[in-house]
């Protein structure tokens, strides 16, 4: 097995192996490929200082141990660790990334074709995990949208709502969440195939910014979805450091995993009245504080 060695290099204590392992037995951590390479901006969660681990690859890794849940590795070089021979080694994939990625043509097919529809495997999206492959339709009908923009920037302040109160992936959240952080707008929303758990309130999230509004009003942030047997989770959240020690964030990220595990249940089934709700919502309150429509 070559297991990251990029990553080998900068994390002596994960495994390195001579052949795939087995799927991981009931209790015993999974094994996560975290994907964090940019081919375009790079966020400073994903930037690592000389000889260091990111911001964001500690938080995983630490969060990892920490729950006994999974061990991560990290990669920025996909072209040599995001394989067909190297996804054999894991059952869950995390992207934050940016733009057309390196991967070889043969492992884009297989992962999008194959891989993601198996039994036990899961794939986490991670805030500009939106504004990767914008033109790859395999990629963002996975993730569930395309970045357009962030009206809502690094220094804002948002409300959150919360949709899905009993659902253990967000409930975490409460009814109503606030934090500063960059948040997107997205096009290529597919609500029909969508379960949303939070979106932005525009009453309560006010931006100097114009928003780019010809894809619609409603801004998810955190949904789920089934993919066959496969399951995604995509948060939004994450450009801010300070996010990656948000206690609330983390705790959403561990029962994500717990359901990808098999350990949790949660209702994954799409909801699109509630995106129709919210649309109209964001409508009216773009209307009536003040919203600037970007051109």
């Amino acid at each position: 097995m070559r297991c990251c060695p990029r990553v080998l290099l900068l994390i002596p204590v994960l495994f390195a192996l001579a052949a795939p392992l087995p799927a991981a037995e009931p209790g015993q951590p999974v094994r996560m490929l975290f994907v964090t390479q940019s081919a375009g901006f790079r966020h400073g969660s994903v930037t690592r200082p000389e000889g260091k681990l990111a911001p964001a690859e500690v938080a995983m890794i630490e969060l990892g141990k920490k729950t006994g849940l999974f061990a991560c590795d990290c990669t920025q070089d996909c072209e040599s660790d995001f394989t067909i021979e190297n996804l054999q080694n894991y059952d869950i994939v995390a992207f934050y990334t940016t733009l057309d990625l390196p991967i070889p043509d043969d492992a884009k097919r297989y992962f999008f074709g194959e891989w993601i529809y198996q039994k036990g495997h899961g794939v986490l999206g991670f805030h500009s995990a939106g504004d990767t492959f914008h033109d790859y339709a395999p990629y963002w009908d996975l993730m569930g949208g395309t970045f357009i923009g962030h009206p809502w920037n690094a220094g804002d302040t948002v409300v959150l709502t919360g949709h899905d109160p009993e659902n253990p992936l967000s409930s975490m959240f409460g009814p109503e969440f606030s934090l500063k952080d960059e948040i997107y707008m997205y096009r290529h929303w597919q609500p029909h195939k969508c379960r949303v758990l939070l979106s932005l309130d525009y009453a309560k999230s006010p931006t100097g910014s114009p928003v780019p509004t010809g894809h619609g009003y409603h801004v998810p942030v955190c949904w789920i979805k089934t993919m066959g047997e496969g399951k995604l989770y995509y948060n939004n959240l994450g450009h801010n450091e300070t996010s990656w020690a948000n206690a609330t964030y983390l705790e959403s990220i561990t029962q994500a995993v717990k359901w990808m595990r098999g350990e949790v249940e949660c209702d994954a089934t799409p909801n699109p009245q509630v995106s129709a709700e919210y649309e109209a919502k964001s409508a009216r309150d773009f209307k009536d504080h003040g919203f600037r429509a970007a051109r």
